[in-house]
């Protein structure tokens, strides 16, 4: 069934807003069962990484000195939380279901020189820690001040806080070394078991001061008391880094009943306070595509449906002679371009990103990449896309066939190694930095192993078989005959110019997407949760139209001025939004984020060009594709003397 552009569009909204109403109604996630905790079942807390957005190197929990447990046991991590520098281990904070506990003590520490200094390197870099209880990561809440009893949720909590005491310009260190934690909790009446539902803490730093001789646990403090009901309210005398003094760490634990049922428990997490500007954003682009399409619409309608016509009915040797527009370059328009061999590798390539997006997408907005999954999200991209590596080596030996190519074997090598081995020589240099920051973030030789594994043991050899089924099917016919000498292209307009035609047909892709661009770095940069696939999946379909429209646009207004070099300027055409997506990283690293380390700089736009480079692949192989069916169709409908 044929479907005009808007009205894809259209329908692409309506499912996009029953995908975003399906995680407010509360389901069980694919996968994900929950735990039924009896009262006075052990409630194990786990540590995980320490996180900060001024340097984006993270830490694991024991680098530290915190307190620790006789003996640390390391979780089984998947691929995708060591790649994002997850480290999950035990850690002494043992609670018992429905028992509230006060003023618990769990070790003393000495500060020495070496443990000062990285406890105020950390405090000064903002570090976080981040602990998880029934795979439940652990928040503070923050009141809203736009909202009266609405909350944020920020991610962990900080080690320390910078300060000054009364009286003094000082700066000094205070470490938090009292957690009051909250766990909230559903209860099912009937079976009188309980599932978790939120994990909240309130951070204070507080110098302890205790009775008598130190008897570990059983010391009985003078600051917090549970015998006496003194309980921790505040920070007004906090407890300070300094060399050859105590830290002692202390926590109080209470368990609310909550309303919030097991299965919706991580709407508080994903709540969206700003969906109005995902509408906005969505608005905006789909003014975009209405415009684009309606260019579109008018192009096919009514100049091609005049041009052919009027190609059709010319009849004697004069007329014809006093041909102009793209009819004349018929005998030219299906040439094989210059450096074909690169644009069949980067075509093949393409098909690869947009293979793995559709589909993890798909899975996304169908709730199978549920957040509680850490890592799910990386680890399902990085194998649809060892996977979709028979996509890129049958639709690059298909078009390298139309080429009239006979070195299949060699498309498929370049096919399987340009961008992977680009890419991971950067992601090597990037973890030799995080190597050499001593960082919880480098990937272990181990994991490195794993992903060459992935690349040499499926991919490539996947790519090889793509190639080997799309080199054996017959060739493409090519509407027209292409002449043997080729027609000189006469001088072109100062905007038919190639580099400016380029970069202006980047700005419309690009402009369909920033805004929800903003919220994915946020939530990379500021680690926030990103869950808002639905919105996502819309601006997805928005961005493959606005890249078709606006190449097949570009291309028509070439072959009219009897340019007929299309092959490479359709697929940089809608290719080159990539730069304005590195040219927004720019502009979003010095006016949101806060690094000032070198090596966080170098990660950052490490990171960002690699991004930046995918993005050029997916964009421009959708604008070719579109040229390519709309080159074949306008010369497929004109006869040829």
């Amino acid at each position: 069934m044929a479907m005009s552009p808007a009205a894809a569009a259209a329908l692409a909204v309506a499912l996009a807003a029953l995908c975003l109403a399906a995680p407010a109604a509360g389901f069980y996630l694919p996968g994900v069962a929950p735990n039924d905790f009896e009262k006075r079942d052990p409630l194990p807390v786990k540590v995980n990484k320490l996180t900060s957005i001024k340097t984006q190197l993270p830490y694991s929990y024991y680098s530290l000195p915190f307190c620790k447990p006789d003996n640390i046991v390391d979780s089984a991590e998947n691929l995708g939380e060591v790649l994002r520098g997850d480290r999950i281990e035990n850690s002494p904070y043992t609670f018992e279901m429905r028992e509230p506990q006060m003023c618990q003590i769990v070790c003393k520490i000495s500060v020495g020189e070496k443990e000062a200094k990285v406890l105020k390197e950390k405090i000064e870099d903002e570090y976080r820690v981040n602990m998880i209880l029934d795979n439940l990561p652990l928040v503070v809440p923050i009141q809203r001040m736009d909202q009266e009893g609405a909350y944020f949720y920020q991610h962990g909590f900080h080690v320390g806080a910078k300060g000054q005491y009364a009286g003094s310009k000082d700066e000094k260190s205070f470490i938090h070394n009292h957690l009051s934690f909250t766990v909230k909790y559903h209860r099912d009446a009937q079976r009188d078991v309980s599932r978790i539902v939120a994990f909240e803490v309130k951070p204070y730093s507080v110098k302890h001061e205790y009775e008598g001789q130190w008897n570990d646990k059983k010391t009985r403090l003078t600051t917090c008391d549970p015998h006496a009901k003194r309980i921790i309210t505040s920070s007004d005398s906090p407890q300070e880094v300094e060399v050859g003094k105590d830290i002692i760490f202390t926590y109080d634990v209470d368990f609310k009943e909550s309303d919030i049922k097991w299965a919706s428990r991580w709407d508080t997490y994903l709540l969206m306070t700003d969906d109005q500007i995902h509408w906005f954003s969505i608005v905006n682009s789909l003014m975009i595509v209405l415009f684009l399409s309606g260019m579109v619409a008018m192009i096919m309608l009514r100049t091609l449906y005049r041009d052919i016509s009027k190609y059709n009915q010319l009849e004697t040797q004069e007329e014809a002679q006093e041909e102009t527009g793209w009819k004349l370059v018929h005998g030219d328009v299906f040439r094989p371009p210059s450096n074909s061999d690169w644009l069949c590798v980067y075509v093949g390539t393409g098909v690869q990103f947009f293979g793995m997006l559709l589909v993890t997408m798909v899975f996304a907005v169908l709730g199978f990449l549920s957040p509680s999954n850490r890592g799910g999200l990386m680890t399902a991209m990085l194998l649809l896309w060892v996977f979709m590596g028979l996509l890129a080596g049958y639709s690059s030996s298909r078009l390298y066939k139309l080429f009239k190519g006979a070195e299949w074997k060699n498309i498929a090598l370049r096919t399987a190694f340009t961008f992977p081995g680009s890419v991971f020589t950067i992601f090597f240099f990037l973890n030799a930095l995080i190597w050499g920051q001593k960082s919880s973030g480098a990937v272990p030789f181990t994991t490195m192993f794993a992903l060459v594994l992935l690349w040499f043991g499926i991919s490539v050899p996947l790519v090889f078989v793509g190639s080997f089924l799309g080199f054996k099917k017959p060739a493409m016919e090519d509407p027209v005959k292409t002449n043997k000498i080729p027609r000189q292209i006469p001088e072109q307009a100062w905007y038919m110019n190639p580099i400016f035609s380029i970069l202006i047909g980047g700005i419309l892709p690009f402009g369909a997407v920033f805004i929800e661009l903003f919220f994915i770095l946020t939530s990379i940069w500021l680690h926030q949760f990103y869950y808002i696939f639905g919105f996502l999946f819309l601006v997805f379909l928005i961005l493959i139209v606005t890249c078709a429209e606006i190449s097949i646009v570009l291309c028509y207004f070439q072959l009219c001025s009897e340019d007929y070099l299309w092959w490479w300027r359709s697929y940089l055409t809608s290719g080159s939004s990539a730069i304005y997506l590195f040219l927004y990283a720019t502009f979003y690293f010095f006016t949101k984020l806060e690094i000032t380390k070198f090596v966080s700089a170098v990660l950052y736009f490490g990171y960002m060009l690699i991004a930046s480079y995918a993005f050029f692949a997916l964009t421009g192989t959708i604008g070719f594709y579109a040229c390519f069916l709309f080159t074949r169709l306008i010369y497929s409908s004109v006869k040829i003397e």
